[in-house]
């Protein structure tokens, strides 16, 4: 295994509540996989990181942050917004289907291996974190 994919790194990304910051951290978390040797795990991880900052982006009315953290073979994404409330429990997948909205968690649900969520203090400001991990198997 290469060592970029043992060493343990961190990166975060902090954009303004813009939709467009949505498609920014896509392409970022697309480069940094990339860069680690991690491409194998590039399309899950986007649809993740995609719905956890949509999310962040959409349901609140401030900056979020996109954290990526990769150790001992899993990728952990994660999305911190400034709203301290819990996110709304996702529904089952098969019965989103014809939904227009409400996936998102349901999404993340499905295709990580865990996710979770905590209340957050940043900058003096609170918020909460939204998380999900991605096993490199």
């Amino acid at each position: 295994m290469p060592e970029t994919e043992t060493a343990p790194w961190e990166y975060s990304v902090s954009i303004p509540n813009d939709p467009r910051g949505v498609t920014v951290c896509r392409r970022t978390l697309r480069l940094i996989l990339t860069m680690h040797g991690l491409i194998r795990l590039v399309d899950v991880a986007e649809l993740l990181a995609a719905e956890l900052v949509a999310n962040a982006v959409l349901h609140t009315k401030g900056p979020a942050t996109l954290r990526v953290c990769w150790s001992v073979g899993v990728l952990q994404i994660g999305a911190w917004d400034a709203d301290p409330e819990p996110p709304e429990p996702p529904g089952e997948l098969a019965s989103l289907t014809d939904a227009e909205g409400g996936r998102g968690l349901a999404l993340v649900r499905a295709c990580s291996d865990a996710w979770g969520w905590q209340p957050l203090f940043r900058y003096g400001n609170r918020g909460k974190y939204v998380w999900c991990d991605l096993a490199a198997v």
